[in-house]
């Protein structure tokens, strides 16, 4: 008969499998309208728009109950449903939009290590370009898995785990500016007490640290690095005393 669909027709047409559309046949939500003389169901072009609609709510994760209860409105016109739909679909883009600019921080994060705003970088670190410093550090790290291995660390603290970092940091650096004002030497107790503070330090906050990756590290600290050139300023010769003590202070851990 002219606009009567099998089955199978809707199924190809629409994309679904006939077992769905028997399915729904039998809670109700799409009956057809009719049978054939073999007691095959017959689809109209009125079922076959009805199940566009129930497609379109299955789409955007309304339950079958939910779509039923939808389509039952009895004040609802075509225009009512595509107005809805069009709501609907607006309050998806917005969720979408949302999720991608969150996916987009988190890849940012891992990237650079940091999860912080500009503006809480600015708030802890007196610059909003922290993470940048952060991440332009990844070449001059010993090698890249150690890399790695800090920044998906670094990736996931928190802005209370970046001010105990800060903290933590700035006490390890005095213990060294102090050491040097009361004349300790590198290879003495007192400095490489501090250097093994500094290498837990950084196996507590960015992975482990090894004596021998300790090592690398402090050599980035006489490198002429930019961040590292400030500790000049603080006592001459500190990152000179900083790599000294930590290579002395992985003698006396491996020795131990």
């Amino acid at each position: 008969m002219d606009g009567e669909y099998t089955v199978g027709d809707v199924a190809r047409m629409a994309g679904v499998s006939v077992r769905t559309l028997h399915h729904y046949d039998r809670i109700g939500l799409l009956v057809p309208h009719g049978r054939s003389a073999g007691n095959h169901r017959l689809y109209s072009a009125a079922d076959v728009e009805r199940l566009r609609r129930i497609l379109f709510y299955r789409a955007l994760d309304f339950g079958l109950d939910a779509i039923a209860d939808m389509l039952a409105d009895p004040g609802a016109t075509v225009d009512d449903h595509l107005r809805r739909q069009r709501r609907l679909l607006e309050q998806r883009r917005d969720h979408l939009i949302g999720l991608l600019a969150a996916l987009d921080r988190e890849l940012e994060a891992r990237r650079t290590g940091v999860s912080l705003t500009p503006e809480e970088q600015l708030e802890i670190f007196g610059t909003d370009r922290f993470a940048e410093r952060f991440a332009a550090t990844e070449p001059d790290w010993p090698n890249h898995d150690q890399w790695e291995r800090a920044a998906h660390r670094a990736a996931g603290h928190t802005r209370e785990d970046w001010e105990t970092i800060k903290a933590e940091a700035a006490a390890d650096i005095r213990a060294f500016v102090e050491a040097i004002a009361a004349g300790e030497p590198a290879d003495g107790p007192v400095a490489m007490d501090a250097a093994e503070q500094h290498r837990r330090h950084l196996e507590r906050w960015f992975g482990p640290c090894s004596p021998q990756q300790h090592c690398e590290i402090a050599a980035l600290y006489v490198s002429g690095d930019a961040a590292t050139s400030e500790w000049e300023e603080l006592a001459p010769g500190l990152p000179r005393f900083v790599h000294a003590a930590i290579v002395a202070n992985a003698r006396r851990v491996r020795g131990s």
